[in-house]
């Protein structure tokens, strides 16, 4: 299993992008562990995301409010079964029956079809966890739906709508 880990924290003026070392999943006792490295990144920051993408097939998002009131998001509940790292980072979310799409969404409106089939994934935890900061949830399931994206380009996108993707791409 290979991962990727990218950390973004938002401070009073801009986003500070970091590559984070979850070590082994196996070394992870829960998701609060991981949170704790998240803070670790920046102490004082208002919002602090964890970009977390596994074997070009999964995408787990994770997020901080002023160090606090975890959310996380994961692209596939089949993650947290075929891995360790799925199982520490999104293990304790409950498994809802498959997000339900509403027809629109106030702050994005769809101008093109979907490049994916949502029904093809189970989404796991907040989809919405992204929509003040850009990204609905509406479009960030789109995404993980999206036909031919990896979980890359979806960190990649999310990051540009942010205005930190050309700081998360050096870090590739």
């Amino acid at each position: 299993m290979s991962y990727f880990a990218v950390a973004a924290a938002r401070g009073p003026r801009d986003w500070t992008v970091s590559e984070l070392d979850l070590g082994r999943p196996t070394d992870l006792s829960d998701v609060e562990e991981v949170a704790d490295l998240l803070r670790d990144v920046d102490a004082d920051a208002a919002v602090s995301l964890l970009f977390v993408e596994v074997d070009d097939e999964y995408l787990a998002i994770l997020r901080l409010d002023d160090g606090e009131d975890l959310r996380v998001f994961g692209s596939d509940a089949a993650f947290v079964d075929e891995s360790p790292l799925g199982a520490v980072l999104l293990g304790e979310e409950d498994r809802p029956d498959p997000i339900e799409l509403p027809d629109s969404d106030d702050e994005y409106e769809q101008t093109e079809e979907l490049s994916g089939n949502p029904d093809d994934i189970e989404p796991i935890g907040d989809p919405d966890l992204l929509t003040d900061l850009g990204v609905p949830g509406r479009k960030l399931v789109e995404l993980c739906a999206g036909e031919g994206l990896l979980p890359s380009d979806v960190t990649t996108e999310i990051c540009t709508v942010l205005g930190c993707g050309d700081a998360v791409e050096e870090l590739r």
